[in-house]
């Protein structure tokens, strides 16, 4: 009966979390927060009476859970005052070694020292051994404390699960019917025995009597909310309806439709005060009636859910696929507002028959789970189908229809595993099982819902109609998901003290390599790198921006500079947020020493390309717009980063090329230095043309040409003869050799002009060919035969 309780109470904390729709934090710092700075030094003897108590406590293992819980609360509270003994004067010590330290180090081997100089050493060890000896003492009991509250974890964790494999009268059996139905004949006639008494009462009846009016009211004011609450929440939702705008539209009525459960349960209140005020509930009635809006929550939480869920109108386009197929909406609201019915059963049965027999509560639960796993098990169906028709190929299935069909094939599962355990005796392993399954859906589909309602205040802030692709509702939904971990733990077993005391070790940190980790050095460490990063990007848009454009430094100067500042400073940030975070690294240096050099064989190209982008900043044999080429690949410079650098080619397209490349092979740079550059114009003409006309012609041509620089003076070579022609060059060098290509166009086309004019040819590929008559051949092959075919001369 201990997990029966434990389970009844998660599941009405549980309902209540989910009636309000907000996240419930567990408690965050454990029993003894208040005390974690206290000001005097710890009660020694005390804490001896109280570890001894509790040790007897858990060694004899007789107490009841409520006490055994009590006790560990007294320990968590003793422990908070050792951590907090711990953390003294630290000032005050650094400053007493730091005086000892500069004494020197104490002499050895029989060596001696002034006496003034010995009498202070001893004087300062004697002070730091008087602030060391609280906090020695603290730290020996906050062991022996931490100890103790695992010993209490332990034990409570072995009755847990004993509680769980404990049997009861299987209700398979028919021989343990009749005293089932015994024991429920026999609860409630202890009610109705409790109200006949209650009758017997003349002050009893004179009190309903007197309080008839309000009961009265009470009833009216009940019955109005809880049938006509719905129909107002929908008159005004169809009012939401007709603004134009569908993302105000659904948070409207998201905040609307909770007056479907807040309206309902108010008329349970009501109805749980109106029986109050009859005087006539005995004790079981009484216990029954007062949590009736606790036992009643499950089912209107179950029917707003399954509406949200699974929406009777089409699904609109801009929001999440449906979980199932929209024609098995209509279904799939009815599995779900059935499993909330049968959880409001359940919770009305360990209230109502808490000290039933075992036969009778077996019984009892096993009739639910089998009701609920049939629920359970066509709902993982729907789920599971679904899933499975979103995508055609088991590779196109996205991560959300994958958690679908896990979702969907795990609560398939336990719809039969649940009550199968149930039926042969295992009822409160059932038990788990079933609801758990079942609060675990309701909390997902609830996180679901925040999800959307996060998306639609993201797409109605920003005006983004593709909100649901953004990152901000991604992360809020992670978020969610993470913030409803604590409640899944809860649902499945896991106690309050459990989670304070995670939120404690989380908070204590842990050693990773001889350095102790928490959120407080994580978040010091984070708040200092981001100062010093956004310092950093403050000063590099300074440069760039206001300092850097005044002086007389080219466009790649000025980036070198900013880079460097850039990585500089990221890296002065990263080491003052270490300092400052208190993180000691010199314990892992042996580590870092050991995985640097398998990293260097891993990532040797990477810090090869990063040292490399280090020096093309450093020494710039290349800037940002010059036009180089490398390794066949020619163009503009667009971006230097630390590891690659970003070509655009004249066609308009990227080239990224490694930084060690640049450095290793070798790189024409056309314009590092000065736009001026040489082009050569070959040219070819007939044979038989005038040679010193051909040059003379070739000679003004180049000259004419306003790019064409004048010192060095351009020259024409005749460079030999070719197959078809005689080869001149035009060799010249351009005041800006980015237009040489255009400048070589314009070159052709006067060239053409000219030649056409002086009466030049340019002549074109020629060919002799020898042709031979088809007779000469015939005969020429008639001869060879009979020459082959004649016989040899005798000799």
């Amino acid at each position: 009966m201990q997990i029966s309780a434990r389970i009844g109470g998660s599941l009405k904390a549980l309902a209540l979390a989910l009636l309000l729709a907000l996240p419930v934090v567990p408690g965050g710092i454990g029993p003894g927060a208040a005390l974690a700075q206290t000001a005097e030094a710890p009660d020694y003897a005390a804490w001896e009476s109280v570890a001894r108590r509790a040790e007897e406590a858990v060694g004899a293992g007789r107490a009841s859970n409520r006490a055994i819980e009590d006790l560990r609360a007294e320990i968590v509270g003793w422990r908070d005052r050792f951590v907090a003994a711990q953390s003294g004067d630290d000032l005050r010590l650094d400053t007493l070694r730091s005086q000892l330290a500069a004494l020197g180090a104490a002499p050895t081997d029989g060596a001696t020292e002034a006496a003034d100089i010995a009498a202070r050493r001893a004087e300062l060890s004697a002070q730091i051994a008087a602030i060391q000896a609280p906090r020695i003492a603290a730290v020996e009991a906050h062991s022996r404390a931490d100890g103790i509250v695992r010993e209490i974890d332990r034990l409570l964790r072995e009755r847990q699960t004993q509680a769980l494999l404990t049997t009861a009268p299987a209700p398979l059996n028919p021989a343990n019917w009749p005293a089932a139905v015994s024991g429920v004949h026999a609860a409630f006639a202890g009610i109705g025995r409790d109200m006949v008494v209650a009758w017997a009462s003349e002050r009893n009846r004179a009190t309903l009597t007197g309080n008839l009016p309000v009961i009265g009211l009470y009833l009216a004011a009940a019955a109005i909310l809880i049938w006509r609450g719905g129909g107002w929440i929908a008159w005004l939702t169809r009012r939401l309806r007709r603004s134009d705008r569908p993302r105000s539209r659904r948070l409207a009525e998201g905040a609307v439709s909770f007056g479907r459960i807040l309206l309902p349960v108010t008329g349970t209140v009501l109805i749980s005060l109106a029986f109050d005020a009859t005087g006539m509930l005995g004790t079981g009635g009484g216990a029954g009636i007062a949590a009736l809006p606790m036992l009643t929550a499950p089912l209107f939480i179950a029917r707003w859910l399954g509406d949200w869920l699974f929406p009777a109108g089409p699904v609109a386009p801009d929001v999440a696929p449906p979980l199932v197929a929209p024609a098995r909406h209509a279904e799939a609201r009815v599995h779900v507002t059935v499993l909330g019915l049968l959880l409001a059963l359940e919770l009305c049965r360990r209230v109502l028959l808490a000290d039933a027999a075992p036969a009778t509560v077996a019984a009892l639960s096993f009739l639910v789970q089998v009701a609920a796993g049939a629920s359970l098990f066509r709902l993982g169906k729907l789920l599971l189908a679904h899933s499975r028709t979103e995508a055609t190929e088991p590779e196109a299935r996205g991560t959300r229809a994958q958690m679908i069909g896990l979702a969907g094939g795990l609560t398939a599962a336990v719809a039969i595993v649940g009550p199968l355990l149930g039926g042969v005796g295992y009822v409160e392993a059932g038990n788990v099982l079933t609801w758990s399954t079942t609060l675990s859906l309701a909390l997902l589909g609830l996180v679901l819902l925040l999800q959307r309602g996060a998306t639609d205040i993201y797409g109605l802030v920003t005006a983004d109609e593709r909100a649901e692709e953004a990152l901000v509702p991604v992360l809020a939904g992670f978020g969610l998901l993470l913030a409803a971990m604590p409640l899944l733990a809860l649902i499945w077993g896991a106690r309050l003290t459990d989670l304070a005391e995670v939120w404690t070790r989380v908070q204590t940190g842990f050693d990773l390599g001889g350095i102790r980790l928490s959120p407080a050095v994580f978040l010091t460490f984070g708040i200092v790198f981001a100062l010093g990063y956004m310092a950093t990007r403050m000063v590099q848009g300074a440069m760039r921006s206001t300092i850097l454009p005044k002086t007389k430094l080219d466009k790649g100067g000025q980036t070198a500079i900013v880079s460097g500042l850039g990585y500089v400073g990221v890296f002065t940030a990263a080491v003052l947020a270490i300092t400052a975070a208190g993180i000691d690294l010199s314990s892992l240096a042996i580590v870092a020493g050991a995985l640097s050099v398998g990293i260097g064989f891993g990532l040797q190209t990477i810090v090869q390309n990063f040292v490399s982008g280090i020096i093309l900043l450093i020494e710039r044999p290349i800037s940002e717009g010059d036009w180089i080429e490398v390794g066949g690949q020619q163009g503009i410079v667009r971006a230097i980063s630390v590891r690659a650098t970003r070509i655009e080619t004249f066609d308009r397209t990227d080239v990224i090329v490694p930084n060690a490349d640049l450095i290793a092979n070798p790189v024409t740079n056309w314009t590092r230095f000065n736009m001026s550059g040489r082009i050569i114009v070959p040219v070819g003409v007939a044979y038989g043309s005038d040679t010193r006309q051909v040059e003379r012609v070739l000679l003004e041509i180049v000259t004419a040409h306003p790019l064409v620089m004048l010192t060095p003076a351009p020259f024409v070579l005749f460079t030999g003869f070719g197959e078809s022609s005689m080869d001149f060059e035009i060799r010249a060098v351009l005041s800006d050799i980015t237009f040489g290509l255009r400048v070589k166009s314009d070159m052709n086309h006067t060239i053409a002009e000219r030649f056409a004019a002086e009466g030049i040819e340019i002549p074109f590929p020629q060919r002799d060919l020898w042709l031979r008559s088809s007779v000469s051949m015939a005969a020429g092959g008639d001869a060879g035969a009979k020459a082959a075919v004649a016989p040899a001369t005798p000799g």
